[in-house]
């Protein structure tokens, strides 16, 4: 029988209890596993990805299981206790499980929102996309939701050890078909009522707590604002007021994006002959790319420690009717030709312009311990937009 009964679980309900514990217990032990993982070299940050990336997507898979699991439990007949008399022991079987169903999509969605907030590490393995709906890019909102999940996740273990640690009392002291009830669909007991709204409303509170929690922790807040990009030699002839330097590649496949802050830009450009000159300082260090921002910053990429500074100069001219800068960028120790088309609009004393060009991380030897595309992508997509007033 497909439905329960008011003293039997049906074939249903069985077949989703089962799936969301092999799910849940599968994405809890691919998770731990990845924690005690190496990341040295690109075999093993390979390995690494390649796990958070299962982890990530049974643990997706477990929220909407456990989503249809409760949404058939709630529009089919409980069982009813088959120790109605023993109310304590009732009532605490009765909170721990609202503390599981709570667990069971506050734990994944959670995650799923951390993953939605940053950019880059381990993709989700799917074809829907990778970011829930409505969630910014925010570290202060990666920050909650990581709280959130590594706090529920002892809400979870918790409520897994006393929901098996129920089970056995039950099957080995008992002695009833508690366990025969969700493993055979064995019917027990008598229909009764069940008992008050107090285990479900003890269970949001431990679940307000944990949420609470989240929102409140330092891990939670929003970081300081980073420095904005301000024009800083007093003579170049347009200042910027503001303005975005973002990149993209491709990690594992999927698209990870971020940008710096805290540049600065010399511009000099004449309008009659539509030529100048540019110099652009970027401090490596304002480089945010999500969740793998450290490995960005470190020896294998940017070098951060040993190269802070990266420099853009360029000549900036007409070329059949289009605007390029054609220089070089300095970076990481290595000076690369580089050419930056752009367009510019100029209405009075203010100019707006947009750009993209495309590197390659080879050329400034970059991951040279990842000499395939499998893990990181060759090719950085650069894009550049800033407003600029004329300088009085």
């Amino acid at each position: 029988m497909i439905a329960n009964t008011p003293t039997s679980y049906g074939s249903l309900a069985r077949a989703l209890h089962w799936l969301t514990a092999l799910l849940i217990l599968t994405a809890i032990g691919l998770g731990l596993y990845a924690g005690t993982l190496p990341d040295g070299s690109q075999a093993e940050v390979s390995r690494l990805i390649t796990v958070y990336s299962l982890h990530k997507t049974i643990g997706v898979a477990a929220f909407f299981t456990a989503m249809v699991r409760i949404l058939w439990a709630l529009v089919q007949p409980r069982p009813a206790p088959l120790h109605p008399d023993r109310r304590s022991e009732t009532l605490a079987a009765e909170v721990v499980h609202w503390a599981l169903y709570g667990a069971m999509l506050v734990m994944p969605l959670s995650g799923w929102v951390y993953h939605s907030a940053v950019v880059g590490f381990a993709p989700i393995l799917w074809p829907f996309g990778q970011a829930l709906p409505l969630v910014p890019l925010s570290e202060a909102v990666a920050g909650a939701a990581k709280a959130v999940h590594h706090s529920s996740a002892l809400v979870l273990y918790a409520a897994i050890g006393l929901h098996v640690l129920g089970a056995l009392k039950h099957a080995l002291i008992d002695r009833d078909a508690t366990l025969a009830r969700m493993t055979r669909g064995v019917s027990g007991g008598v229909s009764a009522e069940h008992g008050t709204f107090a285990a479900p409303v003890l269970a949001l509170l431990v679940w307000a707590a944990v949420i609470g929690f989240g929102v409140v922790t330092p891990a939670g807040k929003a970081p300081e604002a980073a420095p904005a990009p301000v024009a800083s030699a007093s003579e170049s002839g347009w200042t910027v007021t503001e303005g975005t330097l973002g990149i993209a590649l491709k990690q594992m496949g999927a698209s990870v994006s971020g940008g710096f802050t805290g540049w600065t830009a010399a511009i000099d450009y004449d309008e009659a002959t539509r030529t100048g000159d540019v110099t652009v300082t970027i401090p490596v260090t304002g480089l945010t790319l999500g969740s793998v921002t450290p490995q960005a910053l470190g020896p294998d990429f940017f070098d951060a420690e040993a190269h802070p500074t990266a420099v853009f100069s360029a000549q900036i001219a007409d070329e059949a009717g289009s605007l390029v800068a054609t220089g070089t960028l300095d970076l990481r120790g290595m000076t690369v030709p580089v050419t930056l088309p752009f367009t510019l609009e100029i209405a009075g004393d203010t100019a707006t312009m947009t750009g993209s060009t495309t590197l390659d991380r080879r050329d400034f030897g970059m991951g040279a311990s990842y000499p395939d595309e499998k893990t990181v992508g060759f090719t950085v997509q650069v894009d550049v937009a800033l407003t600029a007033v004329r300088a009085p």
